[in-house]
């Protein structure tokens, strides 16, 4: 499995979780994920469409669980720094899809080593042209954007 169909399995739990009342009952939900029956459904022009099939093997299952619960456990300190950066906005106003693609990219950024923040901007964007609306991409990079460091130039370059 590549680390993008990882990345979107892990976006379409933590998605999931947000819905549930308490994150107890969220994290006792997340493994339903990985057993839930493959949906389907048919296109405009009728043809059969794979809206959900999770085909992921138990190493690979056990990775998205932990990472979901690592994100899970980190969201009021994601939300918060997403706050501090959003002007005009606050996560308790921004659509779920885009809150959970920054919470799960900011989380890449910052605690997620193997993945470099440039890479985790641009899964993000491509999470958001997928799963969000016409205007989800540009808000999800224009949040994102204020969190790559500023590279520092040469001494001498001017």
């Amino acid at each position: 499995m590549t680390r993008r169909e990882l990345r979107e399995h892990c976006f379409k739990m933590l998605f999931s979780a947000d819905f549930y009342p308490t994150r107890e009952e969220a994290k006792a939900q997340l493994g339903q994920y990985l057993v839930s029956p493959e949906e389907d459904g048919e296109d405009s022009q009728g043809e059969l469409l794979i809206l959900h099939k999770v085909d992921v093997d138990p190493e690979n299952g056990a990775y998205l669980q932990e990472r979901t619960e690592a994100i899970m456990d980190r969201i009021p300190e994601l939300d918060s720094r997403i706050d501090e950066v959003a002007a005009g906005w606050k996560t308790r106003r921004m659509g779920k899809v885009e809150l959970t693609i920054l919470r799960l990219a900011l989380y890449e950024m910052e605690y997620d080593s193997t993945v470099p923040v440039k890479v985790a901007v641009n899964e993000a964007v491509e999470l958001a042209k997928k799963f969000g609306g016409k205007d989800s991409p540009s808000f999800v990079n224009g949040i994102l954007a204020k969190f790559i460091p500023e590279e520092k130039t040469l001494e001498g370059e001017g």
